[in-house]
């Protein structure tokens, strides 16, 4: 952890304990903490209901939690005075587990915000904010019928006007051919923790990374010229916003995959072993219809089951039904895409 120990900056000392906690109970669920840091009550509660449903998740699963390593950065500190101090943490969470005899690692990287007051000799935490939210809505089309949204106005492929480099490049032929899981697979190995600098990168971007690995494992792009229609990118042109819903937004993409009759489309499948390799996942946290969040198929873990990739909070070989997500509720609802080998 990267967090240094300063007598001229105490408050310091305080985020060493937070980290310490935090990395502990990634293994042990049931440990009561030494010493408490942390007096958000809101943050305290979600925290302890997650705990006893990871408790039961581990056991359905049959899994044993075996280490985990927190890597810990303050990335930027807003205020500092001399009886608070507001403060932006980058957790990265290095977790391994056992099933069947076999060792997995899961990555997941969170930032938050934290505010530290300081009382008496001592200093506490008093607020902890979450900087990415997987249950944060993307910024949708207006209404149009699904014919438009999916179909366009013209049929026209194209491919987006970026430089090329890491992507599949030239864009002078047809992209329409066999999917390349595994190409698909390691471009989200490759970007799952930053951004390729071609792409823009939204606050919310998890369907900006997912279209991007599709796009990897050579999925073609349907460019219409209408943000509400097809399944295309072109980045910033004139200062100008340029990519179709479906490229960026989750509720939007589960449509396109859902009602594509060519080109990139997905086969709905009843249960998540069905799924290969390179296939999508999206998310409904609330169960009203509207999906909020998209992964990738990258991984299996001993049973079999499927490990996933995300943007947003970004996660790696991640198991496929995120109930160690605060996003996730009892409601939640998962809609399981296979993407055919000819596209």
């Amino acid at each position: 952890m990267s967090i240094a120990r300063e007598v001229r900056r105490p408050w310091k000392n305080v985020l060493y304990a937070y980290v310490d906690q935090y990395n502990q109970n990634r293994v042990d669920y049931g440990t009561g903490l030494k010493e408490q840091v942390v007096t958000d009550l809101n943050y305290l509660l979600q925290r302890g209901e997650r705990q006893i449903r990871l408790r039961h998740w581990f056991a359905e699963r049959g899994v044993t939690p075996r280490r985990c390593e927190t890597k810990a950065r303050l990335t930027r500190v807003l205020k500092e005075t001399e009886d608070q101090v507001i403060a932006d943490l980058r957790l990265h969470s290095l977790f391994y587990y056992e099933k069947r005899g076999m060792l997995h690692r899961e990555d997941v990287i969170q930032r938050e915000r934290l505010t530290l007051l300081r009382d008496g000799d001592a200093w506490l935490i008093v607020d902890v904010e979450s900087l990415e939210d997987e249950r944060q809505p993307e910024q949708g089309p207006p209404s149009s019928s699904l014919s438009e949204e999916v179909h366009g106005w013209e049929t026209a492929k194209s491919v987006p006007l970026i430089n090329h480099r890491g992507v599949y490049a030239a864009g002078t032929r047809s992209r329409a051919g066999l999917y390349d899981r595994e190409a698909a697979a390691a471009y989200a190995d490759q970007w799952w923790d930053s951004g390729n600098p071609e792409f823009a990168q939204f606050a919310v971007d998890c369907t900006n990374y997912i279209s991007q690995c599709l796009f990897a494992g050579k999925a073609p792009i349907h460019y219409t010229g209408k943000r509400e229609t097809g399944w295309w990118y072109k980045g910033y042109v004139g200062g100008r916003e340029w990519w179709s819903y479906s490229w960026a937004v989750s509720n939007s993409f589960a449509r396109y995959l859902e009602y594509s009759g060519s080109g990139l489309r997905g086969e709905q499948v009843e249960r998540a072993e069905q799924l290969r390799l390179g296939d999508v996942i999206v998310y409904d946290w609330d169960g009203d219809g509207a999906f909020q969040h998209s992964t990738i198929v990258t991984a299996f873990d001993a049973g079999g089951m499927p490990l996933v990739n995300a943007h947003t909070v970004s996660s790696r070989h991640r198991y496929w039904d995120y109930r160690d997500s605060y996003a996730w509720s009892e409601n939640t609802v998962y809609r399981f895409y296979h993407i055919p080998d000819e596209l």
